[in-house]
């Protein structure tokens, strides 16, 4: 009876030690798999495919990380690295094609935005063989239309979305947010085309002319992109901040109107503003609207309501077109870096803002 009560020695308990394999494994095998890749689609082919080689590079790689990690390492361990691998792997296809489009923007069109007048010169006579070709008026008009679009959208978009935060409820609240949610989705060409119609009928009403083009009907297309991005994003926003907050504040006897002012909005308006920061920088690089709207031009024009308007997009449309490919490759560069500026003043912004203890 004693030798049934007995424990088990200690050594029931010894396992076998887990075994890793080296940190340098990773690093053999890629090297062994991006080998293959070039062997078989690259080296001493008449027409190299590097896609493809990179596609089965990337395949070698995770059959033989998967096999040794699970021979070495055991199920647990060989699941765990084989999982690891093909994140790092869909990041790796995802970044590159970022990195690649980066530096041919770079590269090619870099010699032409740094020459002397690219930034004020217009392409008014540019068949010229000695024209100076610039890109200053589409930029002004980039930068016009897009203020222009941000200053109708944002009002209108947070007000919105705080309506439907704050006060919503029933029906009217239901069909306003599937609305929101289906401009959502819509072409930009049809807001284009809805701006190319509206505009010319309410200025022939108010103004009694018709005006077919200019900066702001661009705008308008540009507004109907713009407002559901703003109300989503702030919605969403609004929707973070805790309920707790709004209580105190009732408890305090402040009014509703002074506690979305003075707690919800101020809690949330790092998010609020970066997500508007990033809806303008969605919005700046469209040409389908703006080539039904804003039209295109050689010359500056200041004007938003009379005459056509240029605008970045449309201007690397048309210069490609006209096989001025280099002077294309800069007007998409100088829309990139504008592009950039934005994100990152976004995330200053989001930084800035932000709580103190989420900073």
């Amino acid at each position: 009876m004693s030798q049934m009560l007995s424990t088990p020695t200690s050594s029931s308990f010894i396992s076998r030690p887990q075994r890793y394999l080296p940190h340098w494994f990773n690093y053999l095998a890629g090297g062994v798999a991006v080998a293959a890749g070039l062997l078989i689609f690259v080296v001493g082919q008449k027409e190299p495919n590097i896609v493809a080689g990179g596609l089965l590079s990337a395949l070698i790689f995770l059959i033989i990380s998967g096999i040794c990690g699970f021979a070495v390492e055991g199920v647990r361990y060989g699941k765990n690295r084989l999982a690891s691998n093909v994140i790092v792997g869909a990041f790796v296809m995802a970044v590159i094609p970022l990195i690649s489009l980066l530096y041919t923007v770079i590269i090619r069109g870099w010699s032409r935005m740094v020459q002397a007048g690219f930034f004020t010169q217009t392409t008014f006579g540019s068949s010229q063989a000695d024209a100076v070709v610039g890109a200053g008026h589409a930029i002004v008009g980039t930068l016009f239309i897009t203020a222009t679009a941000a200053a109708i959208s944002v009002p209108f978009g947070v007000l919105t979305a705080i309506y439907l935060v704050e006060y919503g409820r029933g029906v009217f609240a239901k069909i306003i947010t599937f609305l929101v949610d289906v401009m959502t989705g819509i072409p930009s060409i049809v807001a284009g085309l809805f701006a190319a119609a509206l505009i010319p009928l309410v200025n022939l009403q108010v103004f009694g002319h018709v005006e077919f083009k200019s900066g702001f009907m661009g705008a308008i297309a540009l507004v109907v992109l713009m407002t559901p991005l703003v109300v989503r994003n702030t919605q969403e926003m609004l929707q973070l901040v805790p309920n707790e907050l709004r209580e105190a504040s009732y408890a305090l006897g402040v009014s509703k109107a002074a506690t979305i002012l003075r707690v919800v909005l101020r809690t949330g308006v790092s998010g609020i503003v970066s997500g508007i920061v990033i809806a303008t920088a969605r919005i700046i690089g469209e040409s389908a609207p703006l080539l039904i709207t804003a039209g295109t031009t050689d010359s500056y024009n200041l004007n938003m309501f009379t005459g056509q308007m240029l605008t970045l997009p449309v201007y690397v449309y048309n210069e490609y077109t006209k096989g001025h490919h280099v002077t294309a490759w800069a007007g998409a560069l100088i829309l990139i870096g504008i592009v950039l500026i934005l994100n990152l003043f976004a995330r200053w912004i989001a930084r800035r803002f932000a709580p103190a203890g989420n900073r």
